[in-house]
């Protein structure tokens, strides 16, 4: 399939590239969607609970709740019923901030890195399964590629 399409005289770059960003989309979604049903059924978990856990794991001093949502590009109040839950479920703590009364930070407890360990490394195996069609090369050329798509959008 792919081929037949590689063959095909190309249109208009405009054309090409919405080509492109709807097949990015499509690839997105599906991968999401495929790791959505693995953390229900093999975590009895969300991905944004994992999403949760992994902004956490990369501070080990923890993050105020602002700092998650801007770490994860969501709202605050997206977050705040995730950290409940998992505050409850053990995976994390919240702790005072000195000096603000308001504030906390929320960091993992033991338990939390534990699991997020497990969720972790069973998260990159799905990964690999369903892109490794592309060597590690391949796959550094194109994050790099839209990495740097990226800075030139945002200048």
């Amino acid at each position: 399939m792919s081929r037949q399409i590689a063959e095909l005289p190309l249109e208009a770059p405009s054309k090409e590239r919405l080509r492109l960003w709807l097949r990015l989309l499509k690839t997105t979604r599906d991968i999401e969607s495929v790791l959505r049903d693995n953390f229900r059924r093999d975590f009895g978990t969300t991905l944004p609970r994992f999403d949760v856990m992994a902004a956490l794991s990369r501070f080990e001093g923890g993050l105020k709740m602002s700092e998650i949502s801007g770490v994860l590009r969501v709202s605050n109040g997206n977050v705040t019923g995730i950290v409940d839950r998992l505050a409850e479920d053990g995976h994390l703590v919240r702790v005072s901030v000195p000096g603000d009364r308001r504030a906390s930070r929320v960091r993992l407890t033991r338990k939390g890195r534990e699991e997020f360990a497990r969720q972790a490394a069973a998260h990159e195996g799905w990964i690999t399964e369903m892109l490794g069609q592309f060597s590690a090369q391949e796959a550094r050329a194109m994050a790099m590629e839209l990495q740097m798509q990226d800075e030139t959008d945002e200048k």
